[in-house]
Parts: C-alpha cells; structure tokens; sequence
C-alpha cells in the first residue's frame, strides 16, 4: 500500500502537468490563428479596399485637370513617342508592358523642347512603367492612374511647355 501511495501523488501531478501544458497550447494557438487573420485583414484592407479609394480620387483629379486644361475644342501639337517595351515589377519577372504614347502637347516650343529632351523623356517613362505591377495597371482605373502619373513625369522634364493630354495608342500586358 506505502507503494501505491507512493504512485498515486505522483500520477495526479502528471495528470496537472498535462492539464496545464494543454490549455497553454491551446492559448498558443489561439493566439497565432489571431494574428493571422489580423494580417490577413490587413492585407485585405491594402490591396482591395483601399487602393480602389485612391484610385477614383486620382480619376476625379484627372478628369478636373483635363477639363480646366482645355480651353475649347482646339487640339494641341501631337507628338508621337517611340514604342515601349518594359518588364513589369511582377514576381518573377515574366510580365512585361508594351505601349506606344502619344503627347498632346501645349504649344510648338513644347515639340521642340520634347524632341531635344528625348533621352530624359524615354528615361522617365521607362523607369515609371517597369515600377508598376500588372495588378496597377490592368484595369481601367488603373490605366487612368498610369496616365495622369505620366503626364505629372512628362511636365516635370518641360521646362517650355506643357502635355494637355496623354493617349495610350498601343496598350499590351503579356
């Protein structure tokens, strides 16, 4: 009997060891499923809800700006630019943009200023187009954001004249 006693103290501590090391894993995993979907939720937020907001705000900013722009039906200088052909900022690499640009330009000295500043042109463009994700550009928000981001590039490399509008004349992602 001295020996079952002996045995019993011991088992039961046994019994509240596991006790307790069950309820902390399950607080452990609890926790980690927690903050799981708390990132999750987050990204969620990011790349989903929030990005859309700021898309049709740059749609509206776009569309004020064209429209206080155009004095009038009038046309301004057309400058064509050369074809574009970017990898886009995908994992892996394997997406790439192919676009070709027209410039709507305010003025002559704004062609001939575009045509001397070609090389800071296609640099500027080149480096904003292979920065974006297909995810940012491919649908029509998206394409509207690209452009007024462009024009907004363009008019800080013109010093003469201005772009009025910018038109996709060629628009691939592969």
């Amino acid at each position: 009997m001295a020996e079952q006693n002996q045995n019993q103290p011991d088992a039961g501590a046994g019994n509240a060891e596991v006790k307790s090391s069950k309820s902390s894993m399950k607080f452990i995993i609890i926790g980690i499923v927690v903050v799981i979907l708390a990132a999750g939720g987050y990204i969620g937020w990011t790349k989903f809800i929030k990005q859309p907001a700021e898309a049709k705000e740059t749609v509206g900013k776009t569309a004020s700006v064209q429209q206080s722009e155009q004095s009038g039906d009038s046309i301004g200088q057309v400058f064509d630019l050369e074809t574009f052909l970017v990898n886009l900022a995908d994992r892996g690499g394997k997406r790439y943009l192919k676009t070709k640009i027209t410039l709507e330009l305010s003025s002559e000295l704004a062609v001939e200023e575009a045509t001397a500043r070609m090389p800071q042109l296609r640099d500027g463009i080149l480096l904003l187009l292979s920065s974006k994700s297909m995810e940012e550009i491919q649908g029509i928000e998206g394409k509207i954001a690209l452009r007024s981001e462009l024009v907004m590039r363009v008019n800080q490399i013109l010093k003469q004249g201005k772009v009025r509008n910018l038109y996709f004349t060629e628009f691939v992602i592969q």
